[in-house]
């Protein structure tokens, strides 16, 4: 038989601990730390009869306990009876493996690793896809056929504008420069301006402004048509010459280097055409000195270099074309037009 209760001291670093033992003590704390299950009704919240907890001893303070007599403790049947559910299906706690936690992790990250790569190789190869079209397939490629080019004349042919227009043929639209391709155009003795235009998907307009030369070096019996940049013309021959001013000069070619004809040409294309169907004959013999006759000498006009080229033709326009002004007199000096000479 064993005393139901039984009160000891131990002594702990100044301190006293008391320990309990016996059936009293033990009922009280688990009586305290094991509170019994209630069951509440939604209907009726009247509290449900309590079931005995066969892990806490019951009995009267004080008296003798028969450990023989105690119910055995079974705590597995205890810990599923409290977690049985509201339905009667017991809901047993979760045991976790964390190696397959583990390894179900890891596959979830290849998972979206992969995922990732697919998108990332989706993303790049419709990129991919895109450039092809765009540059390389024949879906925006340049046709030969399909290039027009309009403001040709005699002296600036349609066949010299498609060999530089016609190198831009079998390339994608979006790798033709239209910029380049003007630019390359003004470089042609003749053309003063040059518009490129792209028609989409596979077309191109070229446009240029070809003027007529500014003047025919004659040397000799030897015509060259000439424009005002001092560049030879293409093609010169068989073509009409008439109302284009000529300048005499020993060698045609050596005299493009020389300052005075560059000045007398730079001067020739900027007269309108009125005036320059006028002139019969034009003489350079200094950059300072070039001079043109109108009508066989009806009016001579120096007009000295080519600096305040728009002041002097304003000047000269206004002095020809009022007779109290030029009266019976010829020749016009504008070479300073802010003092003009009459003559």
């Amino acid at each position: 038989m064993v005393r139901s209760s039984q009160k000891t001291r131990k002594p702990h670093r100044g301190r006293t601990i008391e320990s309990y033992t016996g059936s009293k003590a033990s009922g009280a704390r688990l009586a305290r730390s094991r509170k019994p299950r209630t069951v509440t009704s939604d209907a009726s919240d009247v509290q449900a009869e309590l079931v005995p907890d066969v892990t806490v001893a019951n009995g009267p303070a004080g008296a003798f306990v028969d450990a023989r007599r105690l119910p055995s403790e079974d705590y597995v049947t205890e810990t599923l009876r409290q977690t049985t559910g509201m339905l009667g299906v017991a809901s047993r706690p979760k045991v976790v493996n964390f190696a397959e936690r583990t390894k179900e992790h890891r596959r979830a990250s290849a998972r979206v690793i992969a995922l990732r790569a697919l998108v990332a190789v989706a993303v790049v190869a419709a990129l991919v896809a895109l450039f092809w079209l765009l540059f390389f397939s024949s879906v925006f490629r340049l046709e030969t056929n399909r290039i027009e080019v309009s403001g040709a004349n005699e002296w600036v042919s349609a066949s010299t504008i498609h060999k530089i227009a016609d190198q831009q043929s079998g390339k994608s639209l979006f790798m033709v420069s239209t910029n380049d391709v003007a630019e390359q155009l003004k470089d042609i003795p003749g053309v003063s301006q040059a518009k490129v235009t792209k028609h989409f998907p596979k077309a191109m307009s070229v446009e240029v402004t070809a003027q007529r030369p500014a003047a025919m070096l004659k040397s000799g019996d030897t015509l060259v048509a000439v424009d005002s940049d001092a560049r030879v013309l293409n093609s010169v021959t068989a073509k009409d010459v008439s109302g284009i001013p000529v300048i005499e000069t020993k060698d045609a070619q050596a005299s493009l280097k020389n300052r005075s004809i560059k000045e007398a040409l730079a001067i020739l294309g900027a007269l309108p055409e009125s005036m320059r169907q006028s002139i019969t004959k034009v003489t350079a013999e200094t950059q300072d000195s070039v001079t043109t006759v109108l009508d066989d000498g009806a009016r001579v006009i120096v007009w000295g270099d080519s600096s305040q080229l728009k002041l002097k033709m304003a000047v000269v326009d206004k002095i020809i074309n009022d007779p109290k002004v030029i009266g019976n007199k010829q020749q016009v000096d504008v070479s300073a037009p802010l003092k003009p000479i009459i003559k």
